[in-house]
């Protein structure tokens, strides 16, 4: 994977983190400032709601005045907003948040408002819900305090038993608070609800279980998270997806276009694109499968014509003999026959490699092989053939110590031949081989005293069939394919050939670079 896509979709996926995150975040603040007010006026309204009903309650509990602030108000003395005083006239309980605590309010039904103020609320309602359960339980006889709890159960919204088994006992500090206060506020389980422990006149132990405290994550804020990071997260991978499906149909609509017959269709390339490598590689295919078209098309037209004139000659060779008289003349038309058929032969071994060059390569096995002996090889094969013209290789000792290189030497052997070949045709009278090899790059130059190429026709000599003269003689020699085999064949190595003109010899300066060793990328 590259690293500008790796570090893109990070970030992307960062991003997308850090923006769940802060949602939750803000939600969760949000929501659970809600469910607090909600909550705070929730949890006080039984003890309130008990007050507001009990005649003078300020003067019935006065001792609960200088605890909790507790006060009975008359309306017009109070500074309410409008919201606030319709919620009392409705019988609800309002939380306010002052400097000094909670201040919770409640109307008592008649002319007058009540207030408490608690600095914590979960504490302090609960010691000041099990400071009303102690004075009325011991306001009533024993027979009577099993009703009296259950009723004080009902109206103050918890539980209260009495215990009487030492094993139901909470710790020492919890006896010993109880013993000097007769009421102790203690958790068995930080999390979980508060416990009031009571001891009555008669000294009994009374327990009030109170409701539980407020969760910030109970498992409704909890479910609303993971249903939002839910949804953020499908919306973020249906976007992705959304891309990549659109980034596939355009794949897909190219090569639609391509099956109909446009063969110049391409997929728009970019590296914000999840399948850009995907869109590059079909693009090299469209225009491989193109260059194959043309290729094809090129080679049909060329072959036909190729094929034409050694054919013609054939059949006027065929037409000669019927009308020949003598056996000199026969055997001469039967010679000809026979130079024209071997021309036919190698004609079709030279569009047969050329193919197999062009429609993916043979199947090139490199190996570890000296470059100068291919070179020296094809030098004195050539001088056979060409004896007419001085074949004279140039190997510098340095290159000798770098000649070990991955080739595949069957191929190379073909290239650097039809190169010397080609010279030793169209030279004066000398041609030059010359091997620079290096750590990295092998380069081979074949040179000659020839009349050369125009610069203008430096390329078109690689095209298959292209020739820089009219002649289709035999003496001319040559199809058009070598120098585009050359090509091909280098081009298999990883290579190039390129032509140019011989600052020494001044005819044609032909050269094949490639590296010296394959490249791990490199798949032959």
């Amino acid at each position: 994977m590259p690293l500008k896509f790796f570090l893109k979709l990070y970030a992307r996926l960062a991003g997308l983190a850090l923006l769940v995150g802060l949602l939750c975040v803000l939600l969760f603040q949000g929501v659970n400032s809600v469910r607090l007010q909600a909550w705070q006026e929730r949890f006080p309204a039984p003890l309130m709601q008990w007050l507001a009903t009990v005649p003078d309650p300020a003067a019935r509990y006065h001792w609960l005045a200088p605890i909790y602030d507790f006060q009975s108000h008359d309306p017009a003395t109070l500074t309410l907003s409008p919201v606030t005083l319709e919620r009392l006239a409705y019988g609800h309980v309002v939380a306010q948040h002052t400097s000094l605590g909670l201040r919770v309010l409640r109307h008592d039904g008649e002319d007058r408002i009540l207030s408490m103020r608690f600095r914590d609320l979960y504490r302090e309602v609960s010691e000041a819900t099990g400071l009303l359960v102690l004075n009325h339980l011991n306001a009533v006889l024993p027979a009577e305090r099993d009703a009296a709890m259950a009723s004080l159960a009902g109206s103050l919204g918890g539980s209260i038993t009495a215990i009487e088994d030492a094993a139901n006992l909470p710790e020492t500090a919890v006896l010993d608070r109880v013993l000097e206060r007769e009421l102790a506020y203690y958790r068995p389980d930080h999390s979980g609800p508060a416990r009031v422990l009571l001891r009555l006149s008669d000294g009994s132990l009374v327990q009030l279980r109170m409701p539980a405290d407020f969760d910030p994550w109970a498992w409704p804020m909890t479910a609303l998270l993971l249903l939002v990071i839910g949804v953020v997260l499908a919306v973020a991978l249906m976007l992705l997806l959304r891309g990549v499906h659109h980034n596939l149909r355009a794949v897909e609509s190219v090569a639609v276009r391509i099956a109909r017959g446009e063969m110049d269709a391409r997929v728009e390339t970019s590296d914000r694109t999840m399948v850009s490598r995907l869109a590059v590689a079909f693009n090299s295919m469209a225009e491989h499968i193109q260059r194959l078209v043309g290729v094809q098309s090129e080679m049909i037209h060329a072959v036909s014509h190729e094929l034409r004139t050694p054919v013609a000659r054939i059949r006027f060779g065929v037409q000669m003999i019927e009308d020949c008289d003598d056996a000199e003349t026969l055997q001469k038309q039967l010679e000809g026959i026979d130079g024209d058929i071997q021309e036919l032969d190698e004609l079709i071994d030279e569009i047969l490699t050329y193919a197999r060059l062009e429609q993916g390569g043979p199947v090139f096995s490199l190996q570890d092989r000296s470059v100068t002996e291919i070179v020296r090889q094809v030098v004195d094969e050539q001088r056979l053939i060409h004896t007419k013209v001085t074949i004279e290789p140039e190997i510098p000792e340095a290159s000798e110590r770098w000649a070990h290189a991955d080739v595949e030497p069957r191929y190379l052997h073909r290239a650097v031949q039809n190169l010397v070949g080609n010279a030793a045709r169209y030279a004066a009278s000398r041609v030059r081989v010359s091997c620079h090899l290096d750590e990295q790059t092998c380069r081979i130059d074949v040179e000659d005293d020839g009349p050369g190429i125009p610069e203008q026709d430096w390329e078109k000599v690689f095209t298959a069939f292209a020739r820089l003269d009219d002649s289709r003689t035999r003496t001319s020699g040559g199809y058009g394919l070598g120098l585009s085999i050359v090509r091909r064949i280098l081009y298999w190595h990883g290579g190039q050939a390129f032509v140019n003109r011989s600052d020494d010899l001044g005819g044609a300066r032909f050269s094949l670079v490639w590296p010296r060793r394959k490249p791990d990328e490199l798949d032959l």
